[in-house]
């Protein structure tokens, strides 16, 4: 799907020109009505005000569009959804399981910076482990009515290395199952297409200062808007 116009800066500073033009020409125009012309700047005043405020303060630091370039959240969100990400939330709250969260792509996940979008399943101090295609946080099996298909693989694997107690630290039994436990800092991510996604299972713990934000609502296309659980 082609970008949409609001998505280029260059697009958003251009159309705040017109509209700064615009209100020089209204304002300098004498042969317009005072009353007509009182109201065309008071117009033009709020579009720019309101322009100004989305793109300049909101769109960078409370709410941004982002899109979805892979399947790695089906059925949850397709590709080339666009939803806005709440990028203020987490500094009023603490992340919470379940939320579906934007962060930057540690080292280990991405090559080069990108930006991903996992669902949040592990806190600092938790206890994770998959088994028989469920996950388990803290000894308890998880509902999750949104993954694709239960997960293929067990997590922690059955065959622990030394190489494996590096990435993930040393096991912790919990009711005769053996869980990784979430360190100080960090979170615990995965995709809601499990089997098909590239997330924590793979590279390991995000840490939390790389989050962005919560995800909210898909707003493009027009016959998938909704609120994101």
């Amino acid at each position: 799907m082609p970008n949409l116009p609001f998505d280029n800066w260059r697009f958003v500073a251009v159309l705040i020109l017109v509209l700064a033009l615009a209100r020089v020409g209204v304002q300098r125009f004498a042969g317009m009505r005072e009353s007509f012309q009182s109201q065309a700047l008071e117009l033009l005043d709020s579009l720019l005000i309101a322009i100004v405020l989305v793109f300049c303060i909101i769109r960078p630091f409370v709410v941004q569009a982002f899109y979805i370039p892979s399947g790695s959240m089906r059925n949850t969100l397709q590709e080339k959804d666009r939803i806005l990400v709440n990028r203020f939330i987490y500094r009023l709250r603490a992340p919470n399981r379940r939320d579906i969260v934007v962060f930057k792509a540690p080292p280990a996940a991405s090559s080069e910076p990108k930006d991903f979008i996992k669902r949040l399943v592990g806190k600092e101090g938790d206890l994770v482990a998959v088994r028989d295609g469920v996950l388990y946080v803290n000894g308890k099996a998880q509902d999750e009515p949104y993954i694709r298909q239960p997960m293929y693989y067990p997590f922690p694997e059955d065959f622990y290395t030394a190489l494996d107690e590096e990435k993930w630290g040393p096991l912790v039994e919990q009711d005769g199952m053996q869980c990784v436990r979430v360190p100080k800092g960090m979170l615990f991510v995965l995709g809601d297409n499990r089997n098909d996604s590239n997330d924590g299972h793979r590279w390991g713990f995000l840490p939390r200062r790389n989050l962005l934000g919560r995800a909210m609502v898909i707003f493009w296309p027009i016959p998938r808007i909704r609120l994101l659980h």
